[in-house]
């Protein structure tokens, strides 16, 4: 069951996750959720029995856009985690992955590039040479990092946000929709507009 995948949340972050398995030609056994009104995502079974994440030998994936709450159900449960690689997104294959990650279609990810564990880079986002994002990052559509950059565990890029090289964000820190950023930013803090600024 090396290539069956269960997938944690029955959400709109699922429904993209669940296109790209298909694609990827792999198997599809089901999703939890502790919402016990969801019975189907798509064609799906979804499964709200505690029981149903005991089940073997398959990859989960949290299906969940959100870091605090994806840290808290990865840490709560102690899966298998896999890793969801969309069949167009355009990796080197000198970077390094950790668990838990997926990288939506239209990614670009260039040499030599870490990455953590339970990260999304999501749609059409860039992520050039040399750069090193943290666990539970969420790297939003559209956004470039430039070469060198430190993303922090837990930040979150929004959308179209550049981040130029060399920059090194701090942990759980937020980069608003559209910014550009071209100083480090502290750790826990928001910082929105062009040149970014701190709102928090």
């Amino acid at each position: 069951m090396k290539n069956t995948f269960c997938i944690y949340g029955a959400n709109g972050h699922s429904k993209v996750i669940i296109e790209i398995l298909e694609k990827n030609r792999q198997i599809i056994h089901g999703l939890y959720d502790d919402d016990p009104e969801r019975k189907f995502l798509f064609e799906y079974p979804v499964s709200s029995e505690k029981s149903f994440l005991k089940l073997a030998g398959v990859n989960w994936i949290v299906g969940v856009g959100d870091n605090i709450t994806r840290k808290k159900i990865a840490e709560n449960n102690k899966l298998n985690y896999g890793i969801v690689l969309a069949k167009n997104a355009n990796i080197s294959r000198r970077i390094v992955i950790g668990v838990g990650t997926v990288i939506m279609p239209g990614v670009t990810i260039n040499s030599s590039v870490v990455i953590g564990n339970q990260v999304i880079i999501n749609t059409n986002a860039s992520v050039d040479h040399d750069c090193i994002l943290g666990d539970y990052v969420h790297v939003s559509p559209h956004a470039t990092l430039c070469g060198g950059v430190s993303l922090g565990k837990g930040v979150h890029i929004g959308a179209g946000a550049v981040i130029i090289p060399g920059i090194k964000i701090g942990k759980w820190a937020k980069i608003g929709a559209g910014s550009i950023i071209i100083k480090d930013v502290p750790d826990q803090l928001t910082v929105v507009g062009n040149p970014g600024r701190i709102i928090n």
